[in-house]
């Protein structure tokens, strides 16, 4: 069942979205060389304590992963794009690191995730991290009220293939609200101008993300951490976006972020 918001609740998730931008905004600022995951782990932690927010993450227990999830951000390093379980890792020069995190303030939960460089870039890993950030552009502008959400999934897809990316569909985005996950499913490619009509109030975490060379995905042995099958880096991106009568309002926009087309 997908539920549309008011534009008061869009309001009090916009509030959720900001205090998550903040986060990722921090921690994009303090990962660095030598920097250990489990240091970005407790910063989120605390900064989610100080806030009075809750985790959405802490818990969370799906059908995959193996046992519930007991930190508030995925790490990803790497051949590791989804789901990253943060562990005992010192960050080195040229790491591709993805950082997702979702909380909720006041029962409105906001989902965002960037994927930065620590050090000197690779150029292959500044360009899928760029693709990534221009298909969450293309998908936000696609976002309207009218419009399809096969529209939305057509236009993250048109990027990758631009880029040459191929497409995995088994995880995308979604619709949230009082919950992490709600109806709709988002997937990252699709057939523009089918599915359903986007309205006003429905509020979706977009969320694109690629791997060069397959759209194949492998479990590490923690039963969380998704990574790549071809072995090399992957990017995500990703905004909660509510649509309004005006068109799409990004909840999640970090200060310091260059929006793309």
């Amino acid at each position: 069942m997908i539920e549309l918001k008011s534009p008061a609740e869009i309001d009090q998730m916009r509030v959720t979205g900001q205090f998550v931008a903040r986060i990722l905004s921090e921690l994009s600022t303090i990962a660095g060389i030598g920097v250990n995951l489990l240091d970005l782990e407790n910063h989120a932690r605390g900064l989610i304590r100080e806030r009075g927010a809750r985790s959405c993450y802490w818990d969370y227990a799906p059908p995959f992963g193996r046992g519930p999830f007991r930190n508030v951000i995925c790490l990803s390093v790497n051949d590791a794009v989804l789901h990253g379980l943060p562990h005992d890792y010192t960050l080195r020069d040229g790491d591709l690191l993805s950082m997702d995190i979702a909380v909720s303030i006041d029962g409105w939960v906001a989902d965002s995730a960037v994927s930065v460089i620590v050090g000197t870039p690779a150029e292959d890993d500044l360009r899928i991290v760029r693709a990534t950030e221009e298909a969450l552009g293309a998908a936000i502008a696609a976002a309207r009220p009218g419009n399809r959400l096969g529209d939305v999934s057509a236009a993250i897809g048109a990027v990758a293939a631009d880029y040459g990316y191929p497409v995995n569909v088994e995880f995308g985005g979604h619709g949230l609200g009082r919950t992490m996950h709600e109806a709709p499913h988002v997937p990252n490619k699709d057939v523009a101008g089918r599915g359903l009509v986007l309205q006003p109030g429905l509020v979706l975490a977009l969320e694109p993300w690629f791997a060069r060379t397959t759209d194949r995905i492998v479990f590490d042995a923690d039963g969380w951490t998704i990574r790549t099958a071809d072995g090399l880096p992957a990017a995500h991106s990703e905004h909660t976006v509510a649509i309004t009568e005006d068109g799409p309002l990004v909840l999640t926009r970090r200060d310091t972020e260059v929006p793309r087309p």
